[in-house]
């Protein structure tokens, strides 16, 4: 079977509605930015569009495949030069929100937690998105890691012992 019989087998609508919320989520643990995390998503899809001919479903699962795309769209984020600007999307998104001391301290609390995540390696952080963000499997997150699947959950058991024990320390 060739690539292209291969691609032509698999339906990219039913792909996209079933990991877009998994990939969005993924890049919003490891941005930290619904905006970056929306942009980024939707910069994977379109790279695993274009790319669509080369997916063979007998080398692995058609998840393994878009989130190696992702990891390797987060891995070109972080070499770019950042702008050092705040989008005035930010500025007023508390203001359209219907409770905006919820959104506050849900926002907060995120905002804590990815600082938190930043003071990790950058193979946990993506262990942490891909395990929490992306709702992914151990087993699937060990295919796309390369890791043993064993190895991802005992690193992820001690991160999360590890960020509980920061979270409870009093900010």
């Amino acid at each position: 079977m060739t690539a292209s019989n291969s691609s032509t087998q698999v339906d990219w609508e039913a792909v996209y509605l079933e990991y877009v919320h998994r990939i969005y989520n993924f890049f919003r643990y490891r941005m930290g930015d619904d905006l970056i995390a929306q942009d980024l998503t939707s910069l994977t899809f379109e790279k695993a569009w274009r790319s669509r001919e080369q997916y063979q479903a007998e080398l692995g699962a058609v998840a393994t495949w878009l989130f190696r795309i992702a990891r390797n769209v987060a891995v070109d984020y972080f070499r770019q030069p950042k702008p050092s600007q705040v989008p005035l999307d930010d500025v007023y998104s508390l203001a359209a929100e219907d409770s905006v001391e919820g959104e506050a301290q849900r926002r907060q609390d995120f905002a804590r937690l990815y600082a938190l995540l930043a003071t990790l390696p950058v193979r946990e952080q993506e262990l942490v998105a891909l395990k929490y963000g992306a709702g992914l499997t151990n087993r699937a997150i060990a295919k796309i890691t390369q890791l043993s699947e064993s190895n991802v959950g005992t690193v992820l058991h001690r991160i999360v012992q590890k960020l509980r024990a920061e979270w409870e320390v009093v900010p």
